[in-house]
């Protein structure tokens, strides 16, 4: 833990600090149907043109429901859509590669995986995705779905800050203004960025290589037909195989990268995500990659604070979320710091940390730092291998997301997913204190408290029912490279990867099959519809409440000491959900490198 990372660590905190108001100000302006930003001239004629096309009334609101419907509605079609596409891959324009349509079960995993804002990915991007599928089916939703959870937060916001109303407010409003005033210009104006460090731009065909020196690996060995043959005892044979070229990947690479990270998407354009020199390729991009994960869920706290007219409450949850933040960030860095136990018995020093996993050119700190940000936010882009992590260096990312990914989170869905544990913090308030529960003015009755925790417990029941069943069936253990509670561990990340609709992975596990493209596909629809639904809910039923004045008994949701109860409740909850399928995982498995073994 040297100084280099100290000042990144608190120049990451300040800028994020300082870019919070400003772009909260412009969100302001952008959710708001009739506000006004300086595109208009350009944009409101796009915009219009759009709602007539549409059929959308941008002057005729929804409620809750039906809210809740277009949501579903939009989802459902986009998935239709993008497994189309994938499975008609080969007859699709925009592939120079000649790459294959991909198997149902794949398609089916990726046309979820990115409508709901996951990312997971079972498949190397450039070995598998065409320029058309990268562009048009898998792009689109990560504004889409972007826009989607923005609107979400927008609307439960609304239903808190109104009064009597039976309204939160119109998706395709939302979703258009915030794909057209908000994602669209930031996307492009960042893929200029990133051009400029040298990310790709362009629609080349791959590019073929010849390697200096060819190497030799051991391969299955397949048949005319590309089927894996066998031998009598089952088992698939193998070949030696001579590798002397390499394959350079090509294409419209920056202008993923822009809205994977803006968007809190996190699918790579190439296999190796962020660590790949193409997508990530200097210091400076990779610490604005980063910044710019968590940009809009940042602003979104001002908005928040701005649409209630109680700025020190938005200020607050910022607080709650930064604090959990940099502590994730200490422990990640500590731990990698520290370096593995066994390889220091076998002679590396200490203070050499653990640098398996790690692009030597980010190093220690930007590694555990990137970790941390893309775990905290839904985003799940990587610059580093997290199954190469120390014990307690994975799991720090792996707490994160089972958080509920609510340290800043996904755009929107961060802020929607804190605001749920607002509404459990001033509930236990008001137990401690023997009142009712209020909540800026408004009584917190058991309906919010019951949507609140359907909530949470849609994505706990997700990970730990899914985790258990892999773990005790055939085809959970056979996608292992681990065993022990390592294996354990890249069971539990993926499926709370899933859930938490984060995408990154252990990267230990074989989930191209069948059972774990399908199990995790329904993991990404609990984790995001079961969640969106009861918290559109809650909305509405706050939208209804009448604002009441505050008494000598209404607990302050500003100030130390709601930050200190909200922490407390996002880390408690959070415990009692996972803490024992942790202690098998990562926590066995540190207490048993400390003894000089690996199970």
């Amino acid at each position: 833990m040297n100084a280099n990372g100290w000042i990144q660590l608190s120049l990451f905190v300040a800028l994020l600090a300082a870019m919070t108001k400003p772009i909260g100000r412009y969100l302001v302006q952008v959710l708001d149907p009739d506000g006004r930003t300086w595109l208009d001239p350009l944009v409101r004629p796009l915009e219009r043109l759009t709602y007539r096309a549409m059929g959308i009334r941008p002057d005729r609101e929804q409620d809750w429901r039906q809210y809740a419907r277009s949501v579903l509605i939009l989802g459902l079609v986009g998935i239709a859509f993008t497994y189309a596409i994938l499975r008609f891959q080969k007859h699709l324009p925009m592939n120079p590669a000649g790459l294959d349509s991909l198997p149902p079960h794949l398609a089916f995993n990726t046309a979820v995986s990115f409508v709901t804002n996951t990312d997971w990915q079972s498949y190397a991007g450039e070995s598998t995705m065409s320029q058309f599928s990268q562009m048009v089916a898998l792009t689109l939703h990560n504004f889409l779905s972007a826009a989607t959870g923005m609107g979400v937060a927008a609307a439960l916001v609304r239903g808190i800050a109104r009064r009597g109303a039976t309204t939160i407010g119109n998706f395709w409003v939302d979703l258009v203004r915030v794909t057209y005033y908000l994602m669209l210009p930031a996307c492009t104006a960042f893929a200029v960025f990133l051009v400029s460090q040298g990310v790709v731009q362009n629609f080349s065909p791959n590019t073929t290589a010849r390697l200096v020196e060819p190497t030799t690996i051991t391969v299955e060995k397949t048949d005319a037909s590309g089927a894996v043959v066998k031998g009598a005892d089952g088992k698939a044979l193998t070949e030696e195989k001579t590798i002397d070229t390499q394959t350079i990947a090509q294409g419209p690479m920056a202008s993923q990268v822009a809205v994977k990270m803006l968007g809190t998407n996190g699918g790579g354009y190439t296999n190796a995500n962020a660590a790949h020199p193409f997508e990530n390729p200097t210091p400076l991009s990779n610490f604005i990659q980063m910044l710019s994960i968590f940009a809009i869920a940042s602003g979104l706290t001002w908005y928040l604070g701005h649409a209630t007219g109680n700025q020190a409450h938005g200020w607050a949850v910022w607080s709650a979320m930064a604090l959990l933040f940099v502590a994730g960030t200490l422990v990640a860095w500590w731990a990698e710091a520290a370096g593995n136990p066994i390889h220091q018995a076998l002679g590396v020093a200490a203070g050499d940390g653990n640098l398996e996993g790690k692009e030597v050119r980010f190093g220690i700190f930007s590694s555990a730092l990137f970790a941390t940000v893309t775990t905290d936010a839904s985003c799940g882009a990587v610059n580093s291998m997290h199954d190469s992590f120390t014990a307690i260096g994975g799991l720090v990312p792996l707490f994160n997301m089972q958080l509920g990914e609510v340290v800043f989170g996904g755009v929107g869905a961060g802020l929607y997913g804190m605001l749920v544990f607002v509404v459990l913090a001033v509930f236990i308030a008001g137990l401690m204190v023997g009142r009712t529960p209020e909540y800026l003015g408004k009584k917190i009755g058991a309906f919010e408290v019951k949507m609140s925790m359907l909530a949470l417990l849609a994505t706990t029941v997700a990970i730990l029912g899914f985790s258990a069943w892999a773990a005790a069936s055939p085809w959970g253990i056979a996608g292992l490279n681990n065993a022990g509670p390592h294996g354990l561990s890249e069971i539990l990340y993926a499926f709370s990867s899933a859930a938490a609709n984060n995408g990154s992975a252990f990267a230990g596990l074989t989930a191209s099959t069948p059972w774990y493209d399908t199990t995790l596909a329904i993991g990404m629809l609990a984790g995001r519809y079961l969640m969106i639904v009861p918290i559109l809910a809650l909305a509405g039923s706050l939208a209804r409440k009448k604002a009441v004045p505050a008494g000598e008994g209404t607990f302050p949701v500003s100030g130390p000491t709601f930050v200190v109860l909200l922490i407390g409740t996002v880390v408690l909850v959070g415990a009692l959900n996972f803490l024992p399928a942790l202690a098998l995982g990562p926590v066995v498995e540190h207490f048993v490198a400390l003894q000089g073994t690996l199970r």
